[in-house]
């Protein structure tokens, strides 16, 4: 594991696409046995990211520091800051939007939960394919206004803007174009970014975290915006 930051409470790791967060039935790798057998020491997980989204992961050393810092998290102390390549445009209420909020209810556990997230489109392309079909990608800045399981993914496909390669709430056939003509295979969302603004909260010389996009996800990008 990268560790980006640590401190007597926290660990805050470059976590790798690809790898699960936590372990269990059919897991044979996870970042919670791998980075404790690193650290010498049994580390509690604060939040999660998907298997396949890479980028800043919050870990803590002890059961009271994993309660504090879910709390900062939760009151918003912490802010989680995401970069992801689409399909399409984001559109909220019918209208195309370079930035904005997308808003509503997801499914969580049989629950409707309110989830919240904020975007901006930082570059967008039209690729065409061989058949002359033209394909449109938005690269996206994402701020997470709440923390629900998917949220990105799930928000980001209703707004009709699904990430690139996402196999579960994805669009299946743009997936596989994408893969057949510029190579893209692996998810294209990385946490790229976290800050406080609160002085209690540290973590770096400024209260700041940030990682590059991972290889396959530069590449990526680079084949997307070549090709246009």
């Amino acid at each position: 594991m990268e560790v980006m930051y640590e401190n007597s409470e926290i660990c805050v790791i470059n976590k790798p696409q690809g790898l699960a967060v936590q372990g269990g039935e059919g897991v044979s790798k996870s970042v919670d046995t791998l980075l404790s057998e690193q650290l010498g020491q049994k580390i509690y997980l604060v939040h999660r990211l998907d298997k396949e989204t890479a980028g800043l992961l919050i870990t803590a050393k002890t059961p009271a520091a994993a309660a504090k810092w879910t709390t900062l998290i939760a009151g918003k102390k912490i802010q989680k800051e995401y970069t992801a390549l689409c399909f399409g445009y984001p559109v909220v209420n019918g209208k195309r939007q370079k930035c904005g909020t997308i808003s509503g209810a997801i499914l969580q556990h049989g629950e409707e939960k309110s989830a919240i997230t904020h975007f901006e489109v930082t570059k967008n392309a039209i690729v065409k394919t061989e058949n002359g079909e033209e394909i449109e990608f938005s690269l996206l800045h994402l701020t997470l206004g709440t923390g629900r399981m998917h949220q990105l993914r799930i928000q980001l496909s209703s707004a009709l803007c699904p990430i690139v390669a996402d196999d579960k709430h994805g669009d299946f056939k743009k997936n596989r174009i994408a893969k057949k003509i510029l190579g893209i295979k692996r998810l294209c969302l990385c946490a790229s970014h976290l800050s406080s603004s609160d002085p209690a909260v540290v973590f770096g010389a400024e209260n700041a975290l940030s990682v590059p996009l991972p290889e396959a996800f530069q590449a990526a990008i680079a084949s997307v915006f070549a090709a246009e």
